[in-house]
């Protein structure tokens, strides 16, 4: 339990230390948060993404002033439930009616508080992982009344902008192992992105799903990070790391999935319990992360690949496949219940490889009647029409910038 003054002056050591920071480089995506009266904004994505950074962005492009707090502050280590009772008289008596929280998620109740601000006409901001933060959790107590959107990593584009280089193979080829942590593209300190790692493991999903056998959690970690890009199921992988259960490791992959470390992508099918029973394909949400963590012997430029086109894909989309018949074709993007688009993904073509990849793609362009699909390689381009379809070689450093 705090004392209201203990309150106010944690808001005021925190507004003036807010207001030092650099607003650091514009996000891509502030243009795009919506704001919608009696209506939360709340801010997801992965830690370290640049969630505090993107609010002080918000504050000087839309407001001349805001009550901000970060829970994530050991001076507020003894905040309560009923502590939110003396923030709401703090926060009424400044007069002040747009409200910005840094990880709120820390506190119980958190939610039905930001419902009383929103009745009370409060213009509110939320930020918080992913894993603590559900889209299931916000729809039971903020009953429909939240606006999530997801805060990724630097995507290419802000990263050749920030780092004022050249969109080219050798951007490409340096972002494939950089990834987008912003921390990291500044400084290239290796540590932040291991700290990071078991940052996520420990607090977002050890603590807050009473995981107790960490080194299990981490061994599986290690191995996903390693495998991107590749196909596996719970049942092949149980008896590993010492987990027996795929009931047990479907659960990790979920806690692993809402805290942004991975995504995964099913086979398509109008079926869903055949989209269950199929392998799933494994991508990171940072490739910062499996150059620092992986343990691989290779360089996986294919695999990297396939995973950075994955990232531009999910930015935009979130229903993504892959697709098989007699081939492969990687990814096929559902829109409306409809399949838009059918895109291959190959380091390089070859004499040798050339059949398969589009082979692969052809048919799930005739599967979807699509006229058009891709084949994003390092640095290839070519036009191939056949039977009323177009197949297009594009070179990632287009297909990242369109």
């Amino acid at each position: 339990m705090l004392r209201q003054e203990e309150i106010s002056n944690v808001i005021d050591a925190q507004w003036t230390e807010f207001l030092k920071e650099d607003s650091g480089f514009e996000r891509e995506i502030l243009h795009q948060i919506p704001v919608v009266q009696s209506f939360a904004t709340i801010i997801t994505g992965i830690r370290r993404a640049g969630k505090s950074t993107l609010l002080l962005q918000i504050l000087r492009e839309k407001y001349e002033t805001a009550v901000y707090l970060h829970f994530d502050d050991i001076r507020l280590a003894a905040f309560e439930t009923g502590d939110f009772v003396r923030l709401h008289s703090e926060i009424v008596k400044r007069g002040v009616k747009v409200v910005f929280f840094d990880e709120i998620q820390f506190i119980n109740g958190w939610e039905l508080y930001v419902n009383q601000l929103l009745r009370e006409k409060y213009t509110v901001f939320v930020t918080g992982s992913n894993a603590t933060m559900s889209s299931a959790e916000m729809g039971t107590h903020l009953t429909g009344r939240h606006l999530s959107v997801e805060l990724f990593p630097f995507s290419y584009t802000e990263y050749i902008h920030f780092l004022k280089k050249e969109n080219n193979t050798e951007a490409i080829e340096k972002y494939l192992q950089t990834g987008g942590i912003p921390e990291f593209v500044k400084t290239g300190v290796s540590r932040i992105l291991n700290t990071l790692i078991d940052d996520i493991l420990w607090r977002d999903i050890a603590v807050r799903h009473a995981v107790r056998d960490i080194a299990s959690l981490r061994q599986l970690t290690v191995f996903l990070l390693t495998n991107i890009s590749s196909m596996f199921s719970a049942s092949k992988l149980a008896g590993m790391f010492g987990i027996k259960s795929p009931s047990t490791l479907l659960e990790y992959f979920s806690y692993l999935k809402e805290a942004c470390l991975f995504d995964f992508v099913p086979l398509f099918s109008e079926s869903l319990k055949v989209q269950a029973r199929n392998p799933k394909k494994v991508y990171t949400m940072d490739l910062g992360l499996y150059s620092q963590n992986a343990i691989s012997t290779s360089e996986n430029s294919g695999r990297r690949m396939e995973n950075l086109v994955f990232l531009k894909l999910r930015r935009s989309y979130k229903d993504i496949f892959y697709f098989q018949a007699k081939g492969e074709c990687d990814f096929v993007v559902l829109e409306k219940n409809t399949v838009t688009q059918a895109i291959q993904v190959c380091w390089n073509i070859t004499d040798e490889n050339f059949q398969r990849e589009y082979n692969g793609l052809t048919e799930a362009m005739q599967r979807f009647n699509l006229a058009y699909g891709q084949i994003v390689t390092l640095n290839q381009s070519d036009k191939f029409e056949e039977n009323g379809r177009t197949v297009e070689l594009v070179p990632a450093s287009d297909f990242l910038t369109k």
